[in-house]
């Protein structure tokens, strides 16, 4: 046969009859030909390993030279030459021929395939010595399932902790590629060496860091698709560590008793995404005892020296009895003296006197006699300057006040005003004041049991024209050892001129409660004797309520269980304060109260809010709770301004929020640091009609600034068929040690008689601080000199020596007509004193529940409960939410009983709103919208 390119005939015969065998019927053709002179066929591409991608066919590629012919043989058949695309080029290194052979290879051939093996090709090349085969190609119908067999869950691991995120892809062929991404970056072991990425997919952090916090989704891939698994949510936290102790402040006083602070944050480190808080308190508080100044004292003389030749002799002493210390100031005077030795009969010149004239004895009586004079002229005025500054002293503590119209009253005409121009508390014969729209009056009264027709602001009835002025000054606490020694009287303690049948009632009621209110706790069952209310309470929880007294207590949703429901009662103790004071310093700031029965079970906290009379400033007060023991005796159970995890305590400017979960009898006392110290005094004065028609009395209290204590003082003027004359006004009252004075002026002297010396009186000190929420008043007896006076006014002077002073000014017409009855300060809901489910709450139970969900949780950049105590400005003692189960139904509680007044939904609401914007899906699994409708049905709520 030929060389080259050319064929032998027989060759050329073996070929045609090839190629017409493989076009006419596709039959399996033998593996080998018999073998012709030349070269083998080499192989230059073989078909390599395929996938279908959904229905589109793949392309099998052979290319071999020399080669006369190449054909496919898929699974054991060869391919049908109509299927083969083939082409021929001569390759320009060797210059010989290349041939190229393409098949292409269905989603349905493979699918309709069913043998032992995968779905395999291979082509065979013919030269004209032989055959040669390539590899077997296989061919795989790729795919990618949704479903991860394994999705990384969320951790909370400490800082230099251990992180580890299993993950395992969905089934796919060809097998799936893991990466991992972080807060949608991808996360590569290449560039950080703590981050280890296994071939089991898993990804290892092995020292947590504050950075490594965020959102880690699991990447599968192949050639079909990508697949996402969940999210899972790693929080690197950082518990609270406590910074050292601050050095010892000064003692807050500048003399005597006061107290010493130093303080610690948890800063070192700052807890951090949920991380726990130091446990301990941030605040110590000793008490000091800072030196008071010792003003230096003389000592005695020392002895006369001896007499010198210069006829004197001297004499000295120390300022060393005591000596000056602790800023003291030296002593006044000289330290030394001289004198002459020789009884003045040694001159200058050393001369005895006998020696002189008789005239220079006669100059020296007569420089006697004038000295004598001058030192008697001396002496009277400086007693007229002390009469004169006694005088002016006297005046300025308000002894004998009298008023400017006493020097007038006699040589002028009156001309009686009927209306006063701005002033709406003027009563008249035809216009009842309105006293409900004062500006300082804020806590509507509103009373239990009915008026029997008392008519508390019915104008006053005509009144005598001659005045007999009597001043009776309450007692209902005398100074400190009076007050003690009183206990055992009750009637004694109550304000004299009082009705006795009101102190026999309550004293009535004081015995009856002190049976109630033992530490067994019995079932309470409260009547019009007892100032308290009961309830009965579910799972739903709900609140009672004492009306006008400013205590409350909230029951919040869930705080007893669901079966069976209990009975609870809360009541306010009526007596006098069974509180032990510490050496006279502490003093009662509210109420008295006592919640239970002590038998229930609360699985939270209950809020209870108590008015009280201080002006509240951490520089100034020291105010603690106290609970009553099981020996009725009184434990401190924590300081307003220490953290605990034991109860939590919120003091507003007129009340006390606290939340507690023991129940038992709790009151507010006060301990005064400094003389800055203040507490509020209401002021109020009524009038009634004497024992006669012409008798007028006018009654001015002074009694703490609560809502219950002003209550008893309304209820003993109702008895009374008193009228209240002007609005109360609130007196601001110094712990300074000062008296408080009461008088009365400008009444008109020549329509009422007024005595001298008896229009002003006062109250020690001690009376007005020590009251612990009883009443003091004094009263002032008026007689009119004519039936025709109809119309009275005068001023009330109450005031503080050094210190505030409030001025209540009476107009009044008086008329012998009795009026109709005007309704006093009436409250539409002042009747309601227990309520239970959701109607007792500001907070829709739907929306209740979804802020706990929402926040209980905490996520990677610290928005949880925490963002809500601070928006909602309750951001102080966290430590005692932090132990809660829920931090955040504890809060909202809190904030229910802050706001159960005004009912205020704004804040709330300003605050959803205001964390909705720095809220995303990723973080707290509510969006902004989903916070926008929490807000929109908080604010129609």
């Amino acid at each position: 046969h030929s060389t080259g390119n050319q064929s032998s005939p027989n060759a050329s015969a073996w070929w045609s009859i090839l190629i017409t065998f493989i076009g006419a019927t596709g039959d399996i053709l033998p593996d080998s030909l018999p073998s012709v002179p030349g070269t083998l066929p080499h192989f230059m591409k073989e078909p390599e390993d395929a996938y279908i991608i959904k229905s589109n066919p793949i392309k099998l590629l052979c290319r071999a030279v020399p080669a006369l012919q190449i054909f496919f043989k898929c699974n054991g058949e060869w391919v049908h030459q109509n299927e083969h695309v083939s082409r021929e080029y001569m390759d320009q290194n060797t210059g010989l021929k290349v041939r190229e052979v393409l098949i292409n290879v269905s989603r349905q051939q493979v699918e309709d395939f069913h043998g032992p093996e995968d779905y395999w090709c291979l082509c065979v090349a013919w030269s004209h010595l032989g055959t040669s085969k390539s590899r077997k190609a296989t061919v795989h119908i790729a795919y990618l399932r949704k479903n991860f067999e394994q999705d990384p869950q969320g951790k909370e691991v400490p800082i230099k902790g251990m992180i580890v995120l299993h993950c395992r892809p969905p089934e796919g062929v060809p097998a799936a590629e893991v990466e991992w991404l972080k807060n949608e970056e991808l996360v590569s072991s290449l560039t950080d060496d703590n981050i280890d990425t296994r071939a089991d997919h898993n990804l290892i952090i092995n020292e947590a860091r504050l950075s490594d916090s965020g959102n880690y989704t699991c990447l599968a891939s192949n050639i079909v698709a990508k697949r996402r698994s969940s999210t899972a949510t790693v929080v690197v936290f950082v518990n609270g560590g406590w910074s050292l102790w601050t050095e010892w402040s000064l003692c807050n006083v500048p003399c005597g008793r006061g107290v010493q602070k130093r303080s610690r944050t948890c800063t070192n480190p700052a807890p951090l995404n949920g991380g726990a808080f130091c446990e301990g308190m941030s605040v110590q508080k000793i008490t000091c005892n800072a030196l008071c100044p010792i003003d230096g004292g003389w000592e005695e003389w020392s002895a006369w020296t001896l007499c010198s030749v210069q006829c004197e002799r001297q004499r000295r002493r120390e300022c060393n009895d005591p000596p000056p210390r602790h800023r003291g100031k030296m002593c006044d005077g000289p330290s030394d003296t001289t004198e002459n030795c020789t009884g003045g009969m040694c001159t200058q010149n050393g001369k005895l006197l006998h020696d002189v004239k008789p005239q220079s004895m006669d100059g020296s009586n007569d420089v006697a006699l004038y000295s004598g004079l001058g030192a008697g002229i001396i002496a009277v005025t400086v007693l007229v300057v002390a009469v004169m500054l006694y005088r002016k002293n006297q005046s300025d503590y308000g002894v004998d006040v009298i008023d400017s119209s006493a020097l007038t009253g006699g040589f002028q005409s009156f001309n009686f005003k009927t209306t006063r121009q701005g002033n709406p508390l003027l009563l008249n014969s035809s216009l009842q004041p309105d006293l409900t729209v004062g500006g300082t009056y804020t806590s509507p009264i509103c009373f239990q049991d009915s008026i029997d027709n008392k008519e508390l602001f019915d104008p006053l009835p005509d009144i005598k024209v001659k005045v007999q002025s009597s001043f009776m000054v309450s007692l209902g606490v005398a100074d400190r050892a009076e007050y003690h020694a009183a206990k055992g009287h009750p009637p004694e303690t109550f304000p004299r001129g009082l009705n006795r049948d009101y102190s026999n009632s309550t004293v009535e009621r004081r015995s009856t409660k002190k049976g109630l209110l033992t530490p067994n706790g019995p079932h309470l069952n409260p009547n019009k004797d007892q100032l308290g209310t009961t309830g009965v309470f579910g799972h739903l929880g709900g609140r009672l309520v004492v009306p006008n007294t400013g205590v409350s207590l909230l029951v919040p949703h869930g705080a007893i269980a669901e079966d069976p429901s209990s009975e609870m009662f809360m009541v306010i103790n009526q007596g006098e304060s069974s509180v032990q004071t510490e050496e006279g310093f502490e003093i009662l700031l509210g109420p008295e109260v006592t919640y239970g029965p002590p038998s229930i079970d609360l699985s939270r906290p209950v809020a209870m809010t108590i008015a009280h009379c201080a002006e509240v400033d951490a520089d100034n007060w020291n105010v603690q709770l106290k609970r009553k023991t099981q020996d009725n005796k009184w434990e401190e159970v924590m300081s307003v301004e220490d953290e605990s995890t034991s109860c939590y305590c919120l003091m507003d400017s007129s009340s006390c929020h606290l939340l507690l979960d023991q129940p038992g009898s709790y009151a507010l006392v006060g301990e005064p640091l400094t003389q800055a110290a203040v507490k509020r005094l209401k002021l109020a004065v009524f009038g009634s009609m004497g024992s006669t028609p012409m008798d007028y009395s006018l009654r001015v209290y002074c009694v703490d600034d609560t809502p219950h204590a002003f209550q008893g003082v309304v209820a003993t003027e109702t008895c009374r068929g008193g009228q209240l004359l002007e609005e109360p006004k609130i007196l601001p009252f110094r712990g300074n040690t000062f008296s408080l004075q009461v008088s009365i002026q400008d009444v008109p002297q020549f329509l009422w008689n007024i005595k001298p010396f008896t229009t002003c009186q006062e109250f020690s000190f001690s009376q007005v601080w020590c009251s612990n929420q009883q009443p003091l008043h004094c009263a002032f007896s008026l007689e009119r000199y004519s039936p025709t006076t109809t119309q009275f006014s005068c001023k009330i002077s109450v005031k503080q020596v050094k210190g505030h002073e409030q001025i209540l000014q009476v107009y009044t017409s008086v008329a012998e007509s009795k009026k109709e009855s005007v309704l006093f300060f009436m409250q539409t809901d002042c009747t309601v004193t227990s309520q239970t489910g959701p109607k007792a709450f500001k907070i829709p139970l739907s929306i209740h529940q979804r802020i706990c969900a929402t926040f209980d949780t905490a996520n990677t950049k610290g928005k949880d409960w925490q963002l809500l105590a601070q928006k909602l400005h309750l951001d102080r003692n966290l430590l005692y939410f932090a132990k809660q189960q829920s931090p955040s139904a504890v809060i909202l509680s809190l904030w229910e009983a802050r706001h159960q007044d005004t009912g205020d939904l704004d804040s709330l609401a300003s605050a959803l709103e205001e964390i909705g914007k720095i809220q995303n899906h990723s973080e707290t699994g509510l969006n902004s919208t989903e916070f926008n409708n929490m807000h929109f049905t908080v604010m129609f709520r």
